[in-house]
């Protein structure tokens, strides 16, 4: 039971780093120690069955339980206060920084990892100043083909994001413009709204395509070349920070205040690090005992 308590708990903390930008689940799953049997079972999820599937549903119920939560909690404050928001979520992805940075300097770094840096800065903002897709699942019935290409390419990308330390699902999200409408539309399915039903399945679906096609390349990448891998992560988070800014500063919001903004980026860098904090905390309490 203490066992199944844990997994539920170690599932709620990779529930808010699905819902809040700038926390990586990776860096979540390896604080708490649960990173490596996630990567085998998505590797392998056939083999010990059920074992693995005894270590999912307590993981599941707490990763369900927290996304909810979250979920709802920042649709209220997209309502409230959207351009504050962003700059909350800023916060969040800058406390994120340093311990990025600390896998870079642990596992070597070298001048020509900058290449790698550099295109993963440029892509990340460049997608956070293009970004388009407004409304893309406020109504399911009127969406798109491009939007839904959007949803398909963004599920995809959030399952290729998942199992990379130091990235985050919700920033790339947020930087290919579906970040808002998947909120809203997963607040919707909170209340069983089933119209949310088709763009939402399609986004999870879209996700575990990205995370089974993609981890055990991931796997071999960071395990070969430590350096450049958390280099190029790097580059790709400092760069998704000024994305996700300037979509904020073009938000029109008459009730923003610079103050609220600047406590709300406060608000993110404090969370971002206690997050880290207590990651580490439970982390340690686990294997001391």
């Amino acid at each position: 039971m203490k066992v199944f308590l844990y997994r539920i708990l170690c599932g709620f903390f990779l529930g808010i780093s699905v819902v809040a930008p700038g926390f990586s689940g990776s860096i979540v799953a390896l604080a708490m120690g649960i990173y490596h049997d996630l990567l085998r079972i998505i590797s392998d999820p056939f083999k010990n069955l059920k074992q693995n599937v005894l270590f999912c549903i307590p993981v599941g119920i707490g990763v369900i339980v927290s996304a909810a939560l979250f979920m709802l909690t920042f649709r209220a404050l997209f309502d409230a206060y959207e351009k504050a928001a962003y700059l909350l979520f800023v916060g969040l992805v800058a406390g994120n920084i340093p311990i990025v940075s600390s896998e870079v300097r642990k596992n070597g770094f070298k001048a020509r990892y900058i290449i790698g840096a550099a295109i993963a800065f440029l892509a990340a903002l460049a997608a956070g100043v293009f970004a388009q897709g407004a409304g893309m699942v406020y109504d399911a019935g009127a969406a798109t083909m491009s939007e839904w290409r959007g949803l398909t390419l963004g599920g995809f990308l959030a399952g290729v994001t998942a199992l990379i330390p130091g990235m985050s699902i919700s920033t790339v999200l947020i930087l290919l413009g579906i970040y808002r409408p998947l909120i809203y539309a997963g607040e919707a399915l909170v209340r069983l709204d089933l119209a949310y039903l088709l763009p939402v399945g399609l986004f999870i679906i879209c996700t575990i395509v990205g995370l089974a096609l993609t981890a055990r390349g991931i796997r071999r990448i960071f395990k070969k070349y430590p350096g450049f891998a958390n280099t190029t992560v790097l580059g790709f988070v400092c760069g998704s920070l000024l994305g996700i800014l300037y979509q904020g500063l073009q938000i029109d919001d008459p009730g923003f205040t610079w103050l609220l903004g600047a406590v709300m980026l406060a608000v993110g860098l404090g969370l971002s690090m206690l997050f880290i904090f207590l990651g580490k905390f439970v982390n340690k309490s686990d294997a001391t005992e």
